[in-house]
């Protein structure tokens, strides 16, 4: 459904009709919320209530829920302009959001399990600058692949007449996670069994010393929820992860209940981490996550062969070959007193196109960060530190994360401090555009 715009030639649209059946459940979230609040109170209040009372109370709810959700629903529109995304919302207090299309980082689309048996999705974009994401919920599920194409095509540069006609850039197959191999590795994580070993043992204690059934339920439930989360929630949310690649990035489907069209935005990947868990290295699995500036996509790969890992890490990172492990350099032996045994576990190479630094000696996470994502370089030391002659160079990247290359040499990290500000500057230089469909 459209409607005319507010006097610029623009046409504005509204989402989709099954959108107010959404909406009218926030007054009876407030309910809702405000009895789990106090439910002494909430408890009072209902004593007092006859059934006749009760039952009106009910029968004036609905049809105001309803109502609230319906209006809500007719009070937001958006419109696509050549330039920006307008949505206008708000049924008391009128808000306007203009997100400008050069300034999105990426669109997803997802589709929760009730949307999907509705034949709706929702969009979600993440824009630079934004602390959450600007969404737009629901709109039926072709539209809203559609609005998604048309807004890239835009972002790219297509005139906003042909932007309709170029629709959604091709894309190529890359792999596919199978569902034994993701099971399999949750049961060789050594988290997973920890958190279920807690949620069984804790209550099982607190039982024994207390026999109270209110400590046992307060304690049980998140800790039942953390292992629900840990495993089976992986699982659901990780099933039959897809990544393909196209002109726009790669793009990342997945979920078992509720799917999701990701999609990793090109030249925004600021860095990637190879995550070796101990068990998985009898395998030869690794998972590997992101950091992405403007993006809250954090997980490129639930669980892959590292050979295959390290070739999509290289679409990802155009001209970045993952360094071998005998190419990192550990820290002299003297830092063994700063951190007893774990100091085996850090490690660091630099080459042409990347600041690697690898932590941990049981859970290995490799960090790589091209030369080009470096927002500045700093070097700390400690008291114990410089008594030592060893010391910390940490690399600040535009995801506002933090990759440390810890108990270096302290000649060597001064070096790598004066070296790694010099490449940062050419590798900036040299990067090319992050634009969409370059």
């Amino acid at each position: 459904m459209s409607t005319p715009g507010a006097g610029d030639g623009t046409t504005e649209r509204r989402l989709h009709p099954v959108t107010p059946l959404r909406r009218a459940w926030a007054p009876v979230a407030v309910i809702i919320g405000w009895a789990v609040h106090d439910p002494d109170q909430a408890q009072r209040q209902l004593a007092r209530l006859t059934t006749t009372t009760l039952l009106l109370g009910l029968a004036a709810l609905i049809p105001a829920a309803a109502l609230y959700g319906f209006l809500t629903w007719w009070f937001t529109r958006f419109a696509v302009t050549d330039t920006e995304l307008r949505i206008r919302t708000g049924l008391l207090f009128r808000r306007t959001a203009h997100i400008r299309l050069e300034r999105i980082q990426a669109i997803d689309v997802t589709q929760p399990l009730p949307a999907r048996l509705a034949g709706v999705a929702k969009l979600r974009l993440d824009v630079i600058g934004a602390d959450r994401k600007d969404e737009l919920a629901f709109l039926g599920a072709d539209e809203a692949r559609a609005l998604r194409a048309e807004l890239l095509a835009r972002a790219a540069g297509f005139a906003p007449e042909t932007a309709h006609e170029v629709g959604e850039a091709p894309s190529r197959h890359l792999l596919r996670v199978p569902p034994g191999v993701l099971a399999a590795s949750l049961l060789l994580t050594v988290g997973v069994w920890v958190a279920v070993a807690a949620a069984v043992v804790v209550p099982a204690l607190l039982w024994t010393a207390t026999h109270s059934l209110w400590t046992i339920l307060a304690t049980a439930l998140p800790l039942l929820g953390a292992a629900g989360a840990s495993s089976v929630g992986r699982f659901v949310g990780e099933y039959d992860w897809t990544v393909a690649e196209s002109p726009d990035g790669l793009r990342i489907d997945h979920g078992l209940l509720d799917r999701a069209h990701e999609t990793v935005p090109p030249g925004r990947v600021q860095t990637v981490r190879i995550v070796e868990p101990p068990l998985w290295r009898l395998r030869g699995w690794v998972r590997v996550e992101l950091d992405v500036a403007g993006s809250s996509n954090s997980v490129l790969l639930p669980v892959a062969p590292r050979a295959i890992a390290e070739s999509v890490v290289a679409r990802v990172l155009p001209g970045v070959s993952v360094p071998e492990p005998s190419a990192l350099s550990r820290p002299p032996g003297r830092s063994r007193w700063c951190l007893p045994l774990w100091w085996r576990g850090q490690g660091l190479v630099v080459t042409d196109a990347v600041f690697a630094a690898r932590h941990g000696l049981l859970r290995r996470s490799l960090a790589l960060v091209p030369h080009a994502k470096v927002q500045s370089v700093r070097l700390t030391q400690g008291p114990w530190q410089r008594a030592l002659g060893i010391a910390d160079v940490r690399v600040d990247t535009g995801a506002n994360k933090t990759v440390p290359a810890r108990l270096r040499d302290a000649e060597e990290a001064a070096r790598l401090l004066r070296g790694q500000a010099e490449r940062s500057r050419t590798g900036r230089r040299d990067a090319r555009p992050d634009r969409w469909m370059a």
